[in-house]
C-alpha cells in the first residue's frame, strides 16, 4: 500500500472522527433530564423558592433559591454538573444553607424546565445574566461562586469576569477539549469543538481566592490534571485532596464536609511572610 493511500485513509478517519465529535459532543457533555412544567420541587430540611427568568427572547432559565438557616452570611451561586436536573442536585444546597448561606442553583438550557437553543455563547450569557440578578440583591463581596464538574468551567468564567468573594471548584474540569483528548489523544479535536469551557484560561484572570477540592481516585479527571490546574494561579489557589474519593462520590466523604466547613468558616487573612520560614535556606 502506497504512502499516499495510507495518508488518505488517515485523513478520512480523522475527518469521520471529527464529524462524530462535532455532532455528538452535545449529547456527551450535556446529559439532560427534562421536567414537566407542573413539576413541584420539594426537599427535606430545605426551604426553596422556584423561579423562572427569560434571559433572551424564547429562552427561559429555571432556578431554585434556597434560603439559609439562621443569620445570613452570604450567597452561593452553585453551578452544577452535566447530568440530571436541579431536581436531583438541589439536595446539595444543604451543605451551604446549614452554614448560613443562601444558594441559587439553575438548570442549563434543555435541563429541567429550562428552555432555549443551547450554544456555547448562550449558556455563558445565561450564567452571567443570573449572576447580575444576584448582584442586585447581594453585595458582590458576599457572593461565593461554586462549580462542580462541568459547572466549574462556568463558575471560573463568572469569577474571571466579575469580583465575587471566592471561587470554589469541586472535581473541576481542565477544559472540555482536554476531556475529549484524554479519550482521543491523537485526535486534533479543536477544529471540531462547538462547546468549550477552558477553566485553566479563566483561572488566570480570577482575582479572588480560589479553592479546589478533588478526589485522589477521580478516574474521569485525574489528580495530575488538577495539580496542573492549581498551578495556573498559584498565589490565589489552595488545593484540597480527599483520599479515596472519586468523581461522583466526593460528597460522600466526611473530609469533604470538613473542608467545606473550613473554607466557609475560616476568615481569609493576609500573612506577613517576613515573619515565617518561607525564605529560610535550610542548607545554610
Amino acid at each position: 500500500m502506497s504512502i499516499y493511500i495510507i495518508i488518505s485513509l488517515l485523513v478520512i478517519i480523522i475527518l469521520l472522527m471529527g464529524l462524530f465529535i462535532y455532532f455528538f459532543q452535545e449529547k456527551f457533555f450535556f446529559q439532560a433530564e427534562k421536567l414537566p412544567a407542573d413539576f413541584q420541587f420539594a426537599y427535606e430540611h430545605l426551604k426553596a423558592e422556584e423561579k423562572l427568568i427569560e434571559t433572551e427572547p424564547g429562552a427561559f432559565i429555571s432556578y431554585l433559591h434556597f434560603y439559609a438557616e439562621g443569620d445570613l452570611k452570604g450567597m452561593v451561586f452553585y453551578l452544577k454538573g452535566n447530568t440530571k436536573s436541579i431536581k436531583g442536585w438541589g439536595k446539595f444546597a444543604i451543605d451551604f444553607t446549614r452554614l448560613g448561606y443562601d444558594v441559587v442553583m439553575c438548570d442549563y438550557r434543555g435541563f429541567g424546565k429550562s428552555t432555549g437553543r443551547r450554544s456555547n455563547a448562550s449558556m455563558k450569557n445565561d450564567m452571567q445574566f443570573i449572576y447580575d440578578l444576584l448582584k442586585e440583591e447581594y453585595s458582590e463581596n458576599s457572593i461565593i461562586v461554586y462549580g462542580r464538574s462541568l459547572g466549574s468551567g462556568f463558575a471560573s468564567m463568572i469569577a474571571a469576569k466579575n469580583h465575587p468573594k471566592m471561587l470554589i471548584l469541586t472535581s473541576p474540569i481542565y477544559s472540555l477539549m482536554n476531556t475529549i483528548q484524554r479519550y482521543l489523544p491523537f485526535m486534533p479535536a479543536k477544529p471540531f469543538m462547538r462547546f468549550n469551557l477552558p477553566t485553566h484560561k479563566y483561572l488566570k484572570s480570577v482575582t479572588c481566592p480560589i479553592r479546589i477540592i478533588h478526589g485522589s481516585n477521580d478516574n474521569l479527571i485525574p489528580l495530575k490534571t488538577i495539580l496542573n490546574l492549581s498551578k495556573v494561579n498559584p498565589d490565589k489557589t489552595r488545593l484540597y485532596t480527599i483520599l479515596g474519593a472519586g468523581h461522583l462520590n466526593i460528597h460522600r466523604f466526611e473530609d469533604y464536609h470538613r473542608i467545606m466547613h473550613e473554607i466557609l468558616e475560616t476568615p481569609i487573612v493576609e500573612i506577613d511572610h517576613s515573619k515565617t520560614s518561607l525564605h529560610a535556606n535550610h542548607r545554610k
